[in-house]
Protein backbone atom coordinates (compact mmCIF):
# COMPACT_ATOMS: atom_id res chain seq x y z
CA UNK A 1 0.00 0.00 0.00
CA UNK A 2 1.37 3.00 -1.16
CA UNK A 3 -0.24 5.33 1.48
CA UNK A 4 -2.05 2.52 3.19
CA UNK A 5 -0.08 0.74 4.79
CA UNK A 6 -1.07 -1.32 8.11
CA UNK A 7 2.31 -2.49 8.98
CA UNK A 8 4.87 -1.16 6.13
CA UNK A 9 18.65 -1.98 -1.79
CA UNK A 10 21.80 -1.63 -3.41
CA UNK A 11 23.97 -3.10 -1.13
CA UNK A 12 26.03 0.32 -1.56
CA UNK A 13 29.12 0.83 -3.74
CA UNK A 14 30.52 2.89 -0.98
CA UNK A 15 32.85 1.20 1.69
CA UNK A 16 30.60 0.86 5.15
CA UNK A 17 31.83 1.77 8.12
CA UNK A 18 32.46 -1.58 9.87
CA UNK A 19 30.20 -3.21 12.19
CA UNK A 20 30.03 -2.98 16.05
CA UNK A 21 32.02 0.38 16.36
CA UNK A 22 29.08 1.74 18.39
CA UNK A 23 25.56 1.06 19.66
CA UNK A 24 22.69 1.69 17.77
CA UNK A 25 21.69 4.68 19.44
CA UNK A 26 24.94 6.27 18.92
CA UNK A 27 24.70 5.13 15.15
CA UNK A 28 20.96 6.58 14.40
CA UNK A 29 22.44 9.88 15.99
CA UNK A 30 25.79 10.18 13.67
CA UNK A 31 23.31 9.62 10.80
CA UNK A 32 21.44 12.53 11.62
CA UNK A 33 24.87 15.33 11.97
CA UNK A 34 24.95 16.66 8.85
CA UNK A 35 26.42 19.52 7.96
CA UNK A 36 24.19 22.65 6.90
CA UNK A 37 23.51 21.75 2.91
CA UNK A 38 24.20 24.34 0.16
CA UNK A 39 21.93 26.75 -1.17
CA UNK A 40 19.57 26.80 -3.43
CA UNK A 41 20.64 27.41 -7.08
CA UNK A 42 20.03 30.73 -8.35
CA UNK A 43 16.64 29.86 -9.56
CA UNK A 44 15.54 28.33 -6.16
CA UNK A 45 16.23 24.44 -6.92
CA UNK A 46 17.96 22.50 -4.11
CA UNK A 47 21.48 21.20 -5.40
CA UNK A 48 22.35 17.40 -4.60
CA UNK A 49 23.92 15.93 -1.44
CA UNK A 50 27.74 15.57 -1.14
CA UNK A 51 28.17 12.02 -2.67
CA UNK A 52 29.68 10.26 0.09
CA UNK A 53 26.89 11.04 2.20
CA UNK A 54 23.64 10.43 0.24
CA UNK A 55 24.60 9.21 -3.60
CA UNK A 56 21.16 9.53 -4.78
CA UNK A 57 19.28 11.92 -6.96
CA UNK A 58 17.78 14.86 -5.52
CA UNK A 59 14.98 15.56 -8.11
CA UNK A 60 15.19 19.90 -7.93
CA UNK A 61 11.50 19.89 -9.42
CA UNK A 62 10.01 17.83 -6.85
CA UNK A 63 7.00 18.41 -5.49
CA UNK A 64 8.43 19.69 -2.13
CA UNK A 65 11.08 22.07 -4.53
CA UNK A 66 8.02 23.51 -6.03
CA UNK A 67 6.38 23.98 -2.89
CA UNK A 68 9.13 25.95 -1.16
CA UNK A 69 9.24 28.18 -4.29
CA UNK A 70 6.00 28.95 -3.95
CA UNK A 71 5.61 29.69 -0.41
CA UNK A 72 8.71 32.27 -1.09
CA UNK A 73 6.57 33.61 -4.00
CA UNK A 74 3.33 34.39 -1.42
CA UNK A 75 5.89 35.55 1.48
CA UNK A 76 5.83 32.69 3.54
CA UNK A 77 9.68 32.32 4.41
CA UNK A 78 9.39 30.34 7.16
CA UNK A 79 7.15 27.75 5.61
CA UNK A 80 9.42 27.82 3.02
CA UNK A 81 12.70 26.87 5.25
CA UNK A 82 10.70 24.40 6.74
CA UNK A 83 9.75 22.62 3.73
CA UNK A 84 13.56 22.76 2.31
CA UNK A 85 14.15 19.62 4.93
CA UNK A 86 12.11 18.25 2.74
CA UNK A 87 13.00 19.52 -0.67
CA UNK A 88 16.61 18.95 -0.52
CA UNK A 89 16.71 15.10 0.65
CA UNK A 90 16.64 12.71 -2.29
CA UNK A 91 13.43 11.02 -2.46
CA UNK A 92 12.25 7.91 -4.35
CA UNK A 93 10.53 8.15 -7.51
CA UNK A 94 7.39 5.97 -8.12
CA UNK A 95 6.91 4.59 -11.67
CA UNK A 96 3.47 4.81 -12.91
CA UNK A 97 1.62 3.11 -15.66
CA UNK A 98 1.53 6.01 -18.26
CA UNK A 99 4.40 5.97 -20.40
CA UNK A 100 7.07 4.04 -17.67
CA UNK A 101 10.25 3.64 -20.55
CA UNK A 102 9.64 7.69 -20.53
CA UNK A 103 9.63 7.65 -16.59
CA UNK A 104 12.47 5.61 -15.68
CA UNK A 105 14.70 6.84 -18.86
CA UNK A 106 13.73 10.39 -17.70
CA UNK A 107 14.84 10.36 -14.21
CA UNK A 108 17.97 8.14 -14.38
CA UNK A 109 19.17 10.31 -17.24
CA UNK A 110 18.71 13.07 -14.95
CA UNK A 111 20.49 11.51 -11.93
CA UNK A 112 23.25 10.23 -14.44
CA UNK A 113 23.91 13.93 -15.82
CA UNK A 114 24.29 15.10 -11.87
CA UNK A 115 26.70 12.02 -11.24
CA UNK A 116 23.82 10.06 -9.04
CA UNK A 117 21.82 6.69 -8.68
CA UNK A 118 18.27 7.07 -9.71
CA UNK A 119 16.06 5.52 -6.75
CA UNK A 120 13.18 4.32 -8.07
CA UNK A 121 10.09 2.27 -6.45
CA UNK A 122 8.09 -0.65 -8.74
CA UNK A 123 4.42 -0.23 -8.14
CA UNK A 124 2.39 -2.22 -10.22
CA UNK A 125 2.09 -5.86 -9.23
CA UNK A 126 -1.53 -7.11 -9.97
CA UNK A 127 -4.25 -7.07 -7.37
CA UNK A 128 -2.39 -4.35 -5.90
CA UNK A 129 -2.87 -3.10 -1.89
CA UNK A 130 -5.87 -5.90 -1.78
CA UNK A 131 -8.79 -3.18 -3.01
CA UNK A 132 -8.02 -0.88 -0.43
CA UNK A 133 -6.45 2.85 -0.85
CA UNK A 134 -3.80 2.44 -3.18
CA UNK A 135 -5.39 -0.21 -5.05
CA UNK A 136 -5.03 -0.95 -8.44
CA UNK A 137 -1.82 -2.50 -10.60
CA UNK A 138 -1.46 -4.80 -13.38
CA UNK A 139 -4.43 -6.22 -14.63
CA UNK A 140 -2.44 -9.80 -14.95
CA UNK A 141 0.88 -11.64 -15.56
CA UNK A 142 1.25 -10.62 -18.87
CA UNK A 143 0.44 -6.70 -18.75
CA UNK A 144 3.00 -6.80 -15.50
CA UNK A 145 5.85 -8.38 -18.05
CA UNK A 146 5.15 -5.93 -20.82
CA UNK A 147 5.02 -2.52 -18.08
CA UNK A 148 8.24 -4.16 -16.32
CA UNK A 149 9.82 -4.62 -20.16
CA UNK A 150 9.19 -0.61 -20.54
CA UNK A 151 10.90 0.02 -17.28
CA UNK A 152 13.77 -2.20 -17.90
CA UNK A 153 14.36 -0.35 -21.65
CA UNK A 154 13.95 2.71 -19.81
CA UNK A 155 16.88 1.96 -17.00
CA UNK A 156 18.97 0.72 -19.48
CA UNK A 157 23.12 0.99 -18.67
CA UNK A 158 22.55 3.82 -16.01
CA UNK A 159 22.69 3.24 -12.37
CA UNK A 160 19.76 2.63 -10.75
CA UNK A 161 18.45 1.53 -7.26
CA UNK A 162 15.15 -0.34 -7.29
CA UNK A 163 12.63 -0.76 -4.10
CA UNK A 164 10.87 -3.70 -6.11
CA UNK A 165 6.59 -3.77 -5.00
CA UNK A 166 5.81 -2.59 -1.61
CA UNK A 167 3.42 -4.75 0.30
CA UNK A 168 3.32 -7.42 -2.14
CA UNK A 169 5.03 -10.50 -0.08
CA UNK A 170 3.72 -9.33 3.30
CA UNK A 171 0.31 -8.86 1.81
CA UNK A 172 0.89 -12.52 0.86
CA UNK A 173 1.57 -14.02 4.22
CA UNK A 174 -0.87 -11.76 5.95
CA UNK A 175 -3.75 -13.55 3.76
CA UNK A 176 -4.74 -9.87 2.27
CA UNK A 177 -4.14 -11.18 -1.16
CA UNK A 178 -6.20 -13.89 -2.09
CA UNK A 179 -4.33 -16.97 -2.59
CA UNK A 180 -4.82 -17.80 -5.91
CA UNK A 181 -3.11 -15.08 -6.66
CA UNK A 182 0.24 -16.18 -4.45
CA UNK A 183 1.80 -18.60 -7.13
CA UNK A 184 1.61 -15.92 -10.08
CA UNK A 185 3.00 -13.13 -7.81
CA UNK A 186 5.90 -14.74 -6.67
CA UNK A 187 6.59 -15.52 -10.13
CA UNK A 188 6.41 -12.72 -11.33
CA UNK A 189 8.39 -11.25 -8.59
CA UNK A 190 11.35 -13.51 -9.13
CA UNK A 191 10.90 -13.15 -13.18
CA UNK A 192 11.57 -9.11 -12.09
CA UNK A 193 14.48 -9.15 -9.32
CA UNK A 194 15.99 -11.52 -12.40
CA UNK A 195 15.51 -8.70 -15.09
CA UNK A 196 16.34 -6.02 -13.15
CA UNK A 197 19.55 -7.80 -12.19
CA UNK A 198 20.38 -8.32 -16.13
CA UNK A 199 20.83 -4.74 -16.27
CA UNK A 200 24.29 -4.09 -15.75
CA UNK A 201 24.38 -1.17 -12.78
CA UNK A 202 21.02 -1.74 -11.21
CA UNK A 203 20.55 -2.84 -7.28
CA UNK A 204 17.11 -4.41 -6.27
CA UNK A 205 15.63 -4.61 -2.74
CA UNK A 206 12.55 -6.61 -2.38
CA UNK A 207 10.09 -5.01 0.06
CA UNK A 208 9.73 -7.32 3.71
CA UNK A 209 7.06 -5.20 5.54
CA UNK A 210 7.99 -3.95 9.02
CA UNK A 211 8.17 -5.34 12.52
CA UNK A 212 4.32 -4.03 13.54
CA UNK A 213 2.76 -5.83 10.08
CA UNK A 214 4.12 -9.55 10.34
CA UNK A 215 5.76 -9.59 14.22
CA UNK A 216 7.93 -12.28 13.42
CA UNK A 217 10.64 -12.30 11.04
CA UNK A 218 10.66 -16.22 10.52
CA UNK A 219 7.65 -16.14 8.39
CA UNK A 220 9.23 -13.67 5.96
CA UNK A 221 11.72 -16.38 5.14
CA UNK A 222 9.60 -18.35 2.63
CA UNK A 223 8.30 -15.41 0.54
CA UNK A 224 11.42 -13.13 0.57
CA UNK A 225 12.97 -16.99 -1.11
CA UNK A 226 10.25 -17.47 -3.26
CA UNK A 227 10.79 -13.80 -4.50
CA UNK A 228 14.00 -14.19 -5.31
CA UNK A 229 15.55 -13.10 -2.14
CA UNK A 230 18.90 -14.97 -3.26
CA UNK A 231 19.67 -12.95 -6.38
CA UNK A 232 18.76 -9.56 -4.81
CA UNK A 233 20.58 -7.12 -3.45
CA UNK A 234 18.76 -7.22 -0.36
CA UNK A 235 15.68 -5.85 1.77
CA UNK A 236 13.44 -3.36 2.09
CA UNK A 237 11.48 -2.02 5.59
CA UNK A 238 9.28 0.11 6.84
CA UNK A 239 7.94 1.38 3.49
CA UNK A 240 5.37 4.22 3.89
CA UNK A 241 5.26 3.49 7.61
CA UNK A 242 5.97 5.24 10.61
CA UNK A 243 7.72 2.88 13.07
CA UNK A 244 11.41 3.56 14.60
CA UNK A 245 14.77 3.14 13.21
CA UNK A 246 16.07 1.23 16.50
CA UNK A 247 13.12 -1.33 15.68
CA UNK A 248 13.54 -1.37 12.04
CA UNK A 249 17.67 -2.36 12.70
CA UNK A 250 16.75 -5.02 15.45
CA UNK A 251 13.94 -6.54 12.89
CA UNK A 252 15.98 -6.46 10.02
CA UNK A 253 19.13 -8.09 11.63
CA UNK A 254 17.19 -11.09 12.47
CA UNK A 255 15.39 -11.33 9.38
CA UNK A 256 19.17 -10.74 7.29
CA UNK A 257 20.36 -13.79 9.46
CA UNK A 258 17.57 -16.03 8.02
CA UNK A 259 17.93 -15.47 4.66
CA UNK A 260 21.58 -15.76 3.79
CA UNK A 261 22.65 -11.89 5.78
CA UNK A 262 21.45 -10.03 3.16
CA UNK A 263 21.33 -6.61 4.05
CA UNK A 264 18.66 -4.00 4.26
CA UNK A 265 17.49 -0.43 3.82
CA UNK A 266 14.90 1.29 6.21
CA UNK A 267 12.67 4.12 4.80
CA UNK A 268 12.92 6.45 7.34
CA UNK A 269 11.00 9.06 5.57
CA UNK A 270 8.55 9.45 8.05
CA UNK A 271 9.72 7.78 11.30
CA UNK A 272 11.17 10.48 13.77
CA UNK A 273 8.57 10.06 16.45
CA UNK A 274 7.62 6.84 15.52
CA UNK A 275 3.89 4.88 14.88
CA UNK A 276 0.84 7.10 17.11
CA UNK A 277 0.35 5.77 20.15
CA UNK A 278 -2.29 4.20 21.03
CA UNK A 279 -4.37 1.14 19.35
CA UNK A 280 -8.01 2.60 19.12
CA UNK A 281 -7.89 4.16 16.13
CA UNK A 282 -8.06 1.46 13.06
CA UNK A 283 -6.51 3.66 10.28
CA UNK A 284 -3.44 4.73 12.63
CA UNK A 285 -1.42 3.92 9.97
CA UNK A 286 -3.25 6.70 7.67
CA UNK A 287 -2.20 10.24 7.98
CA UNK A 288 -1.54 10.12 11.80
CA UNK A 289 -0.79 13.73 13.11
CA UNK A 290 2.57 14.67 15.05
CA UNK A 291 4.74 12.54 13.03
CA UNK A 292 8.13 13.78 12.02
CA UNK A 293 10.63 13.20 9.36
CA UNK A 294 13.52 10.77 10.37
CA UNK A 295 16.97 10.23 9.26
CA UNK A 296 17.96 12.10 6.33
CA UNK A 297 18.97 9.77 3.74
CA UNK A 298 22.42 8.40 3.94
CA UNK A 299 24.55 5.03 3.29
CA UNK A 300 26.68 6.21 6.25
CA UNK A 301 24.82 4.31 9.10
CA UNK A 302 27.47 2.59 10.65
CA UNK A 303 26.09 -0.56 10.42
CA UNK A 304 27.72 -3.00 7.91
CA UNK A 305 24.01 -4.48 7.74
CA UNK A 306 21.97 -1.74 6.53
CA UNK A 307 22.75 -0.33 3.20
CA UNK A 308 21.08 3.00 3.65
CA UNK A 309 18.44 4.69 5.42
CA UNK A 310 16.47 6.06 2.70
CA UNK A 311 13.40 8.25 2.04
CA UNK A 312 11.37 5.66 -0.24
CA UNK A 313 8.08 6.96 0.66
CA UNK A 314 7.01 10.72 -0.47
CA UNK A 315 7.04 13.28 2.48
CA UNK A 316 3.85 15.10 2.02
CA UNK A 317 2.25 12.67 0.11
CA UNK A 318 -0.95 11.90 1.44
CA UNK A 319 -1.68 8.25 2.80
CA UNK A 320 -5.39 8.50 1.54
CA UNK A 321 -8.55 9.98 1.94
CA UNK A 322 -8.46 10.40 5.83
CA UNK A 323 -7.94 12.38 8.63
CA UNK A 324 -8.75 15.04 5.77
CA UNK A 325 -6.32 14.13 3.29
CA UNK A 326 -6.29 13.71 -0.18
CA UNK A 327 -6.43 10.80 -2.06
CA UNK A 328 -2.99 8.60 -1.64
CA UNK A 329 -0.27 9.68 -3.58
CA UNK A 330 -1.07 13.49 -3.53
CA UNK A 331 0.81 16.36 -2.46
CA UNK A 332 -0.22 17.63 0.88
CA UNK A 333 1.45 20.89 1.71
CA UNK A 334 -0.23 20.74 5.61
CA UNK A 335 1.06 17.44 6.08
CA UNK A 336 4.67 18.14 4.36
CA UNK A 337 4.83 21.06 7.00
CA UNK A 338 3.69 19.15 10.16
CA UNK A 339 6.53 16.12 9.33
CA UNK A 340 9.31 19.04 8.75
CA UNK A 341 8.62 20.70 11.70
CA UNK A 342 8.49 18.59 13.98
CA UNK A 343 11.76 16.80 12.91
CA UNK A 344 14.85 17.06 14.97
CA UNK A 345 17.18 15.76 12.30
Amino acid sequence: MYGSYTGRGRRAAFARLTAGTAAVGALLALSGCFASPDPPDDEGRPRQQPKSRAPYWVNPDGKAAKQVVSFRKDGREKDAEALERISRQPVAEWIGVDDPEGQARGFTEAAEKADRDALLVLYNIPHRDCGQYSKGGAADGNDYRAWLGEVLKGIGDRRATVVLEPDALPHVEDGCTPEQFHEERFALLSEAVEKLKALPRTTVYLDAGNPRWITDPGRMVEPLKRAGIDKADGFALNISNYQTTKENTVYGKKLSGMVGDKPFVIDTSRNGNGPAPGKADPEAWCNPPGRALGEPPTTKTGDELIDAYLWIKRPGESDGDCKGGPAAGQWWPKYALELARNARH
